[in-house]
């Protein structure tokens, strides 16, 4: 098996141990007709004839416990959700095409540490090297495909296919940061190990994956889909609420390896099994995969092959959520209780992590500890003094705090920010955290954000000033980004600064100070030459940043610098 050595050993020295008679005693709470009314419970809201719903399946030491199917799974033609409907599984998917990389390392066809140009010479060479490795773990830097296509033209329901993400990615010259440094999570990076399985088997990955652990496990109801409009017995509609109720959505893609696996809750019963006993791939494969990539710096990243590696309430997890079109899944499994949880629904509105947590708790409720950080009276005040504006040198975003309602919250969030001491914050009942530095004489105020990853993003409060209505028109023009091969056109409109593009509906412009706006495409910054003409502007959102684009053609006279200076 060609996997670095370290990596190896690594694997095999933190394959977690099994409690064994002890966990799944304590696990066993109340009787199991108890258990399963106060799982129903938890579905009730999803229960009725008129909404989209979930298939619930709780696994103990392999032996399935409880599944059921709440809601409909077809609200046209009033098919209900059972635990055999069919679902996309979105991002739940990954774990398995990281699997199938997995197999080709332990043959020797490939290894982790190969530089991907080796397998894709067609991408281009940023400099630096980035192996599989970096593709598995979210440490490559590559710019997230689906941004790419929607700056491209591409609309959100257009048929995407791997030959368009492919032709997106070769044409980038910029990267999000340097491979090993940072880890962001995307799905360019699964996409293309989909396409280093087909290019080192020679089978696509829906049949590699079919023919090496599909059918081994038995799991006669799950495959690689690689045509959205193929008839699949028992499929689930995905949906999400719209203007009179609720609407039909679908993915359109037909390519896999970050998404587009579908399969029921029996099935992925049998693969959280697997992650314990490694029947199929044996030990050291599965260990692998529960084995978190770690940073240039040894800093550990809590994501492995295609799966997050945290904890939930003081025990230890190993896990994916999915979300894609109307489809929201959630595969957990608490390895020390031998407990598998696997929730998937078909309505884009329904939290299907949280639905987990929740079962979680019956089953699991006298192990589980309160970690949630209590709340701290701060004066509203203080409260109301950190809103505003606040961007990052790092990644070019900008995030927008509001004082509403009495409570501090990013600006069109329902969450308000719950102080837990020390100047930081946790966004509702997240455990991610937002602290605010103490202020600095003549120093823009500082906040950094720590999420459920371990890079720390840093921000500062804008102070420029805002623009005024006579100051957009040295904006307006017309931009160009070969790296996406289209031409942008901004105007001002009643007021306001907007982007244009052929087939996207326009995205109107919110300035925040300076050169620097907001909109649906995340953040747009007004770059200029030497001379303070505006020559282009970039975009920058979580997983694409600063993607540039060249203005055409020179403005007519020199437009005045609006709060050049940074912040």
């Amino acid at each position: 098996m060609r996997l670095p050595r370290s990596l190896l050993l690594l694997a095999l020295v933190t394959q977690w141990l099994v409690p064994g008679t002890i966990a799944s005693a304590q696990t066993s709470r109340g009787s199991r007709s108890q258990r399963h009314s106060r799982v129903d419970a938890i579905f009730s809201p999803w229960s009725g004839k008129t909404t989209p719903g979930c298939a619930v399946g709780v696994s103990r030491d392999g032996v399935l416990d409880y599944a059921r199917g709440y809601g409909m799974a077809n609200l046209e033609d009033d098919v209900p959700v059972t635990p055999r409907s069919v679902f996309n599984l979105a991002s739940v998917s990954k774990q398995f095409t990281a699997f199938s990389i997995g197999l080709l390392a332990q043959e020797g066809k490939l290894s982790l540490a190969d530089d991907i140009r080796k397998h894709l010479p067609e991408l281009p060479a940023s400099g630096k090297t980035v192996t599989i490795a970096h593709l598995m773990h979210h440490t490559n830097g590559l710019r997230e495909q689906g941004q790419l296509l929607t700056l491209a033209g591409w609309r959100g329901d257009d048929l995407n296919t791997e030959a368009d993400v492919l032709w997106a990615l070769t044409r980038q010259r910029g990267v999000n940061f340097e491979p090993g440094t940072e880890i962001l999570y995307g799905n360019a990076a699964y996409t293309l190990l989909a396409v280093i399985v087909r290019r080192v088997s020679g089978k696509s990955l829906r049949a590699f994956a079919d023919e090496r652990f599909f059918k081994p496990l038995g799991m006669s109801d799950t495959g690689f889909q690689d045509d959205h409009n193929a008839i699949i017995p028992r499929r689930a509609t995905g949906y999400v609420t719209g203007e009179g109720g609720w609407r039909i959505s679908m993915p359109n893609t037909d390519h896999y390896g970050a998404s587009n696996l579908l399969s029921t809750i029996g099935d992925l019963m049998k693969w959280e099994q697997n992650l314990l006993d490694g029947r199929v791939g044996g030990p050291a494969l599965t260990a692998l995969m529960r084995t978190s990539g770690k940073l240039n710096d040894g800093t550990v990243t809590g994501y492995g092959g295609g799966l997050h590696l945290g904890e939930h309430r003081g025990l230890r997890t190993v896990r994916h959520d999915g979300m894609g079109a109307g489809f929201r899944t959630e595969a957990v499994l608490f390895p020390d209780q031998r407990l598998a949880i696997v929730v998937l629904c078909n309505g884009g509105s329904i939290d299907s992590t949280d639905l987990s947590w929740k079962v979680a708790e019956v089953y699991l409720g006298g192990l589980l500890k309160d970690t949630m950080p209590p709340a701290v009276a701060l004066p509203e005040v203080e409260l109301s003094a950190l809103a505003g504006n606040y961007w990052s040198p790092l990644t070019d975003e900008v995030v927008r705090l509001e004082f509403k309602d009495g409570a501090l919250r990013e600006v069109g969030s329902t969450n308000a920010f719950v102080h837990i001491g020390e100047g930081a914050f946790r966004p509702g009942e997240s455990k991610h955290v937002w602290r605010f530095a103490a202020p600095k004489p003549q120093a823009p105020r500082e906040l950094s954000i720590k999420d459920s990853w371990p890079t720390t993003r840093d921000f500062i409060r804008l102070s420029a000033p805002m623009p005024a209505s006579t100051d957009l028109a040295a904006f307006a023009g017309r931009y160009r980004s070969e790296e996406v091969d289209m031409t942008y056109t901004v105007r001002v409109a009643d007021g306001k600064l907007a982007v244009r593009w052929p087939r996207r509906d326009e995205v109107v412009l919110e300035p925040v100070g300076g050169d620097r706006f907001v909109g649906a495409l995340g953040a747009v910054t007004f770059t200029r030459a030497a001379s303070g003409s505006v020559d282009g502007f970039l975009v920058s959102s979580r997983r694409l940043r600063r993607f540039r684009a060249e203005r055409m053609e020179a403005p007519a006279s020199k437009a005045p610098s609006v709060g050049r200076s940074i912040p």
